[in-house]
């Protein structure tokens, strides 16, 4: 430093360190500038589960279960305590979902029908604005659409988390991502041993409407082990995204497709069978556990991902746009939900 001073005199060396100042609040900004940008721009995960009931979970009261990631999400997000579906079977319920239409109108409206070609996804849009689009998982929409996501891979229930981790992997890292995460668990058939220790059959929680005996509380179990691997996979996914450095500007649902696979729920138009547990989280925008009491439907999905991803929402989409609730949790999005 004092070679440096001799050199330049005490007038360059002032100038020296304004412009070095200058430049260092330039790149300052700059970098603010991007990681705004990054922000305006979130990625997206929808994490769903084939026949989880809406309240078979502890951040809806059942503690019986074990599935801490939901539980850590709903803490630090968003928990819809009245979220519901179009239908409570599979194909239409997941086509409704990924369309932002009712049954009726995606011409897909009984199980196993395929989506018609002609029906958009929301990864479409969000490709053409330069997402990069991925379908990983249980599928169940037909082939005609198939196209409108940029990767897409089957997976057995065991190695699901590895599956959607290998989609993670290999996202082009320029560009913001859609990540449809389909599980197949907990549809049955069951089989011991999805997790370890599994459920005790004595602690398990038995809806009133079903009868309390020794058969009915081991199939619980069962179904108990494979919500709880399905909420394993999605921890161990988010903290593959956790270390990408992307978690932080992610907006990740979780949900359900329809109600547990018992008497009264699945394929039923009644509230076990179309209520679905709706956690969202989205850490960069600092939600602290609030809970929604606000009547939505899971056809308000697709045209909220758009809104929120700054792109028009098309006319012929029939759900609402639930960002306001992001605003401010007590905001109304609708007074009736509808189920076929």
């Amino acid at each position: 430093m004092r070679c440096f001073c001799q050199t330049l005199g005490a007038c360059s060396l002032l100038k020296f360190f304004a412009t070095f100042l200058t430049l260092c609040s330039l790149a300052h900004d700059a970098f603010a500038e991007r990681t705004s940008e990054q922000l305006e721009t979130p990625n997206f995960i929808v994490f769903i589960a084939d026949d989880m009931g809406w309240n078979d979970c502890g951040a809806y009261g059942n503690t019986s279960v074990r599935t801490p990631t939901i539980n850590r999400l709903a803490a630090s997000g968003l928990t819809f305590t009245r979220a519901y579906l179009t239908c409570s079977s599979c194909s239409p319920s997941r086509c409704s979902i990924l369309t932002g239409l009712y049954p009726h109108s995606t011409g897909a409206g009984e199980l196993h029908l395929p989506l018609p070609g002609d029906r958009k996804l929301v990864s479409s849009y969000l490709r053409d604005a330069g997402y990069w689009t991925a379908a990983v998982g249980k599928w169940h929409l037909g082939e005609q659409v198939a196209d409108q996501v940029d990767y897409r891979q089957a997976s057995s229930p065991e190695k699901m988390a590895d599956a959607w981790i290998t989609a993670l992997k290999k996202r082009p890292k320029d560009k913001p991502f859609f990540l449809w995460a389909a599980h197949s668990d907990p549809h049955r058939a069951y089989k011991p041993g999805a997790v370890s220790p599994p459920h005790d059959p004595a602690q398990t929680v038995v809806p009133s409407f079903l009868p309390d005996t020794p058969v009915v509380r081991k199939d619980l179990a069962l179904y108990y082990d494979e919500v709880s691997r399905f909420d394993q996979h999605v921890g161990q996914t988010l903290k593959v995204l956790e270390q990408q450095g992307a978690l932080e500007n992610t907006l990740v649902i979780v949900m359900s497709d329809n109600g547990r696979p018992f008497p009264h729920c699945k394929t039923r138009v009644t509230v076990p069978g179309v209520r679905t547990p709706m956690v969202l989280s989205w850490p960069a925008q600092g939600f602290a556990g609030e809970i929604i009491d606000s009547v939505v439907s899971s056809v308000d999905i697709a045209p909220t991902l758009l809104g929120i991803a700054g792109i028009d929402v098309p006319g012929h989409m029939q759900g609402k746009n639930l960002s306001a609730n992001f605003e401010d949790p007590q905001v109304p999005t609708r007074l009736y939900a509808f189920a076929e």
